[in-house]
């Protein structure tokens, strides 16, 4: 899906909702994101994100049945909202890194999202001291941050 289509998708769905836009941008990079402006973010955002999430499920769901499952990789992202939250996912991270390094010791996170734990997993892939797992189920699951060199950092 070419990125002006997928900017037309995005501007006529929440044109659809009878809310304004004043900017839709696609950059295509590591992910594919859809940056909205609008002075509507409240409505788009809804509380701790909830509207931004089925804004997301259903314009997937839209493109996915229209132009196939390939072309359904993209994120919406309004006003810079879901960047600063998963910036705030990963400073939390950091921090709870900082005392594995120091305690040895598993540091379970909260629940995320799965895409908040494939954020969390990105950045410790790398890491020579801190290793990631998922454990939990459904909305429950959550990453473990652990020592590598433990018998349990399995990452």
């Amino acid at each position: 899906m070419t990125p002006e289509l997928l900017q037309n998708t995005v501007s006529t769905l929440v044109g659809l909702l009878g809310l304004s836009v004043t900017n839709v941008a696609v950059s295509s990079g590591h992910r594919t994101v859809v940056a909205v402006t609008s002075p509507d973010a409240e409505l788009l955002i809804g509380q701790d994100g909830e509207h931004l999430r089925a804004l997301n499920a259903v314009a997937r769901r839209l493109v996915e049945k229209k132009y196939g499952v390939e072309a359904a990789s993209f994120l919406i992202d309004v006003n810079g909202y879901h960047e600063q939250q998963m910036e705030t996912v990963r400073a939390n991270a950091r921090l709870l890194a900082q005392r594995v390094r120091l305690f040895k010791h598993d540091v379970e996170m909260p629940p995320l999202s799965s895409y908040e734990r494939l954020v969390v997993h990105e950045l410790f892939a790398n890491d020579a001291e801190v290793g990631t797992r998922s454990e939990g189920e459904g909305k429950f699951r959550h990453i473990v941050l652990a020592a590598r060199g433990t018998d349990k950092a399995s990452l």
